[in-house]
């Protein structure tokens, strides 16, 4: 397995990050967390998506971590400062699934409260439904968990095979590409930096091809017994969306219609795009501690 690892040199006076960095062993792999907040609080468990890191979370970790909140942001594997692998065929949905519980069981988290965007959703949702006595509650946030029926639209397997044969794949023009709001020069340095050449960047262009597109692709059974079991959850899940993101507008509606712990929850959306995070993380970040203090 060629396993690539980002040098350190390339996180140094990242815009807005200055969390200590914290690693777990999974598998021979190196995953990087960052662990903010009083270490005896329930945990907020913040999970990124597609082309991101715990970078994405800078303005929502300290909001969260005065507020009295642990708060762990983790970097998946192929992304941050967790290891990277050079062989695209490497990468697998289960495999996501299983470096991420690994990583959880290793820090010893519960009673979680699970945030998840983009693929933070499809992992962490997954994670929920297969061992939902470990977490509390659930926020989602521009996500969905796909079964392939119906298929995605159009515009998202464009993006899809884009991300796949673009020769050069510009992480911050992605980025920017998800946001309503301008990014700094050096915040889209922050989001560049995992990547030193297009080597380091077989996980970003992997996550895309595994998203089940059609009923019988591999983890789309899977998904629907996590619905299943969503369809039965009685603990609190709140949706919190950025509007004006193009390919997820409207999908908080299945959300609030399928889980019964949505109901009565102060939903709510922001003037935002994909990565609501970036375009709204302090409102965000506030959203969430006034519904765990409510």
């Amino acid at each position: 397995m060629d396993v690539l690892r980002t040098p350190d040199e390339r996180f140094e006076a990242l815009d807005g990050y200055a969390f200590e960095p914290k690693y777990v062993d999974v598998d021979g792999l190196r995953m990087h967390y960052i662990d903010e907040g009083p270490a005896d609080a329930a945990p907020i468990l913040l999970l990124h998506g597609e082309p991101t890191w715990s970078y994405l979370y800078r303005k929502m970790v300290p909001v969260l971590a005065v507020a009295g909140h642990r708060v762990i942001a983790l970097d998946f594997v192929g992304f941050g400062r967790s290891d990277k692998l050079g062989d695209r065929e490497a990468y697998s949905y289960r495999g996501h699934l299983d470096w991420a519980r690994h990583a959880i069981d290793a820090v010893g988290l519960k009673d979680i409260t699970l945030f998840g965007q983009d693929w933070g959703g499809l992992i962490g949702l997954r994670l929920a439904a297969e061992d939902p006595d470990r977490f509390a509650r659930i926020v989602v946030a521009n996500t969905f968990l796909p079964t392939g029926e119906p298929p995605p639209p159009d515009v998202w397997f464009a993006f899809r095979d884009m991300i796949a044969r673009v020769e050069v794949l510009d992480i911050g023009r992605s980025i920017q590409a998800g946001c309503v709001t301008p990014l700094s020069d050096a915040v889209r340095r922050g989001y560049d930096a995992p990547f030193p050449d297009e080597r380091f960047k077989e996980g970003a262009r992997a996550f895309p091809q595994l998203v089940p597109a059609s009923a019988d692709a591999p983890e789309a059974e899977a998904n629907r017994r996590a619905w299943a079991v969503l369809a039965s959850w009685e603990k609190p899940l709140l949706t919190l969306w950025g509007d004006k993101d193009p390919i997820m507008v409207g999908a908080d509606r299945a959300f609030r219609r399928r889980v019964p712990g949505a109901a009565g929850q102060p939903h709510q959306t922001f003037e935002a795009g994909h990565f609501i995070q970036e375009d709204a993380g302090a409102d965000l970040a506030r959203a969430i501690t006034g519904w765990l203090s409510g």
